[in-house]
């Protein structure tokens, strides 16, 4: 989870950075375009090998090296006497930033009980967000010093979770799941025990996961049967992989990287002149995005996860054409600004409540065992190549078509994700992963699933009985 926060750190701190950098580097607004953006390109690399390499080595190693690599290039960064050496150590945080997104939310999917994994799940979100609070508070912290020492001081913070996620391993169990496919049985009813205090209850845990594993005794799951099942997939595995890339490609296409990364611009636009004003209107976004996502982790296990993604889809719809509208009409005019600085906190908020999290809740949960950690790395690709996109472009088409019209285009998207949501996103609230594999299968009988779901919510006696 710390991964995370240290990722998306880095796009807290590149949102403000990036004004100082260009200033001491002389570099292009194409370059700053290839330098935001290939973060998320390269990133995919990451989250493709993500999926093999969990498989292989464990979700919680794979945690590891995601750390290490992140924590290369941040290191790299840092140092950079050029754009060409600043790009390399952005190279090296897209790929650790790919391992990141793709495992975090596996992992905790994997180990968290029913009732509580969508709130366990949405943790990541938590550190994402803190991450680029920290991020823009830095900016802020530091913007007073010399300009070719700042931007770096600024991309070295991000160095420093690496003391935590290394304490963090020594603590932190291994995924049960994994261990089965392992056939590692033992230890993974011993991490079973430290979260089902029932014994009966870690016996069927156990024998559920088993079965879904393909059983103990069977042979490994070939890695091209996998993508074989990918490529070729099954009635319900096409579901849910509309779903879950869906949901993946959704969460970025309505503009929030856009929004992060470039909130200095959208702001610069409104009429905000001066640097320390900018950064201070950074900060009270990043406050207001770090702030309402433990509403989306107190409600997502109560609520649901469509009821907070339909709340989440129409509220962002609503701001991103508030915000196109105010800095269409109101340019420059102190209201213009005011309006401007709450539309920007106002979809960041429906977008922390929501899609942020639940997308990632979403996507580590409604695939098969077999299939989840290739799957999820689909997914994250799908996200990472969306992200890289809107951020290699937003400068430009805000060049051609001004930056009141680029936030027009992303709330007619954001609007379109309220309709995928009613027909392609299923309600997993307190299903085990077990059970919602079973939701896609239409040969299935709808009212024994339903039957047992209900169950599994009713908590079980101390006995066993």
């Amino acid at each position: 989870m710390k991964n995370e926060a240290t990722n998306n750190g880095d796009v807290g701190v590149m949102s403000g950075a990036i004004i100082f950098i260009q200033e001491d580097l002389k570099i292009s607004d194409v370059q700053i375009e290839v330098l935001v953006g290939i973060l998320s390109i390269i990133s995919l690399l990451g989250s493709l090998a993500g999926g093999k390499t969990s498989d292989v080595i464990g979700r919680k190693w794979t945690m590891a090296l995601a750390a290490i690599v992140f924590q290369t290039g941040a290191a790299i960064m840092a140092l950079a006497p050029n754009f060409g050496v600043l790009l390399t150590g952005r190279l090296f945080a897209g790929v650790g930033i790919g391992f990141g997104v793709m495992i975090a939310p596996v992992y905790i999917a994997e180990i968290a009980p029913a009732i509580a994994r969508g709130s366990l799940t949405s943790f990541p979100e938590i550190f994402i967000n803190l991450g680029i609070l920290l991020g823009y508070i830095s900016n802020y912290v530091f913007s007073g010093l010399p300009t070719h020492i700042n931007w770096r001081i600024m991309l070295g913070v991000g160095i420093l979770p690496s003391v935590f996620i290394g304490g963090a391993l020594f603590v932190i169990p291994e995924s049960p799941r994994w261990l089965v496919m392992q056939n590692r049985i033992d230890e993974a009813r011993v991490v079973l025990q430290k979260t089902i205090d029932n014994d009966k209850e870690v016996h069927e845990k156990l024998a559920d996961i088993q079965q879904a594993a393909g059983n103990t005794n069977a042979d490994k799951y070939e890695q091209k049967a996998v993508w074989k099942e990918l490529l070729h997939p099954t009635p319900a595995v096409w579901k849910m992989l509309i779903a879950g890339c869906g949901i993946q490609i959704f969460q970025q296409i309505t503009g929030i990287d856009t929004v992060v990364y470039y909130s200095p611009t959208i702001f610069k636009d409104a009429g905000i002149q001066s640097n320390s004003e900018l950064l201070a209107a950074t900060v009270a976004v990043g406050f207001t995005k770090t702030s309402t996502i433990l509403i989306a982790i107190f409600l997502i296990d109560h609520l649901g996860r469509k009821p907070l993604l339909y709340i989440s889809t129409i509220g962002m719809t609503t701001c991103l054409l508030g915000l196109s509208l105010s800095l269409a009409f109101l340019e420059h005019e102190p209201i213009g600004i005011r309006l401007a600085l709450l539309f920007v906190c106002g979809n960041v908020t429906f977008f922390s409540v929501g899609i942020g999290p639940i997308c990632w809740v979403l996507s580590s949960e409604i695939f098969p065992l077999r299939l989840r950690a290739q799957a999820s790395g689909l997914g994250a690709v799908g996200s990472r190549v969306s992200s890289g996109l809107i951020s290699m472009s937003f400068l430009s088409v805000t060049h051609a078509i001004t930056v009141a019209g680029a936030f027009f285009g992303f709330a007619i998207i954001s609007a379109l994700s309220v309709v995928f949501v009613y027909k392609c996103v299923p309600e997993t609230r307190g299903k085990t992963l077990e059970e919602i594999e079973v939701m896609f299968d239409e040969d299935k009988l709808p009212g024994e699933i339903e039957l047992r779901d209900t169950v599994s919510l009713v908590p079980k006696e101390s006995n066993g009985g």
